[in-house]
């Protein structure tokens, strides 16, 4: 996420991600490491919020994550840490003069714990092996902690300089070789207290809050016979998120905004996979959009590592 207009505006694409089989559970002690390389291109639109016009970025956010799943209380649970680092040009007009910017740095860290509630008791290899989904419920937090590199004298940037929280519960039913999905949750954050303060357009200091901003996504995905092969298609819709300078709340910043997109996943080996999606802004009121390519290497194992 990035602080206020920035989240809304450039990386509120990636804050709003789509993420489908988030909440189908693994054996215990099953582990993976991903490296993602993810591609954005697209316009920004400010709506009038900053003097700002003709806006574009192209960026790319490299991201290393890892999971671990446990027994939480004879429940399957699993935590996730993600490490991201991004490189973009962007590119717009101020007050009638162009202007170019690239930005390099650490994006900010982020955690997610995640607990099944209904169909997905914590379960070894063995009797997993011969588990079958039907309908699973599980809850989850993701946080996002500002430990990005961040520049309270500039707008755009890779830091958010606060800490974002979003409590989420999610559903998803088997039926076949088929998958649906549906997630529900919030973001709410703290206040940057340095927002883009102490340069030629501001003085002094001033603080920067932004109002929770609500999520939904679905996914219906496919099977194949070969089990770690898949298929998705993928949506979601966020709202909200007005943001507050000084104390002084801008309704201009609320965001009406949907992405539309598809996620294949394919088998290289027992332990390697590769996973590639595609997401493109549906209806975009405030905010980035942009269109997205990632892809993912992914290389998972129960137990130790072999």
């Amino acid at each position: 996420m990035a602080a206020a207009l920035l989240f809304c505006g450039l990386r509120g694409v990636a804050a709003q991600d789509l993420s489908p089989r988030a909440y189908i559970i693994t054996p215990i002690n099953a582990n993976a490491v991903n490296l993602t390389s993810s591609f954005f291109d697209g316009s920004i639109d400010f709506n009038g919020v900053l003097p700002a016009t003709d806006a574009t970025g192209t960026y790319n956010v490299a991201i290393f994550s890892v999971y671990h799943s446990f027994n939480f209380f004879g429940r399957s649970a699993n935590a996730v840490a993600m490490l991201p680092y991004g490189v973009g040009n962007f590119q717009g007009e101020i007050a009638g003069a162009g202007e170019h910017l690239y930005r390099s740095g650490l994006a900010d860290t982020v955690y997610r714990f995640s607990v099944n509630l209904k169909g997905g008791p914590a379960m070894q290899a063995r009797e997993f092996a011969k588990w079958k989904q039907k309908t699973l419920i599980g809850v989850s937090l993701k946080v996002t902690a500002p430990t990005g590199q961040y520049d309270p004298t500039k707008l755009i940037g890779w830091g958010t300089n606060r800490w974002a929280f979003k409590p989420e519960v999610g559903y998803s039913r088997r039926g076949g070789p088929w998958i649906l999905d549906a997630y529900a949750g919030v973001w709410f954050f703290t206040t940057n207290p340095v927002y883009w303060s102490n340069n030629m357009y501001y003085a002094g200091t001033r603080s920067l809050a932004q109002n929770p901003v609500g999520a939904v996504e679905t996914h219906l995905s496919y099977s194949f016979k070969k089990q770690q092969l898949w298929m998705s298609l993928d949506g979601n819709y966020w709202f909200g998120g007005t943001t507050i300078i000084n104390g002084v709340e801008n309704p201009a910043t609320r965001a009406r905004n949907s992405r539309i997109g598809a996620t294949v996943s394919i088998p290289v080996t027992r332990h390697n996979a590769v996973k590639v999606s595609y997401s493109d802004g549906a209806h975009i009121e405030f905010g980035g959009n942009y269109q997205n390519v990632s892809v993912s290497w992914q290389y998972s194992w129960v137990g130790r590592p072999r």
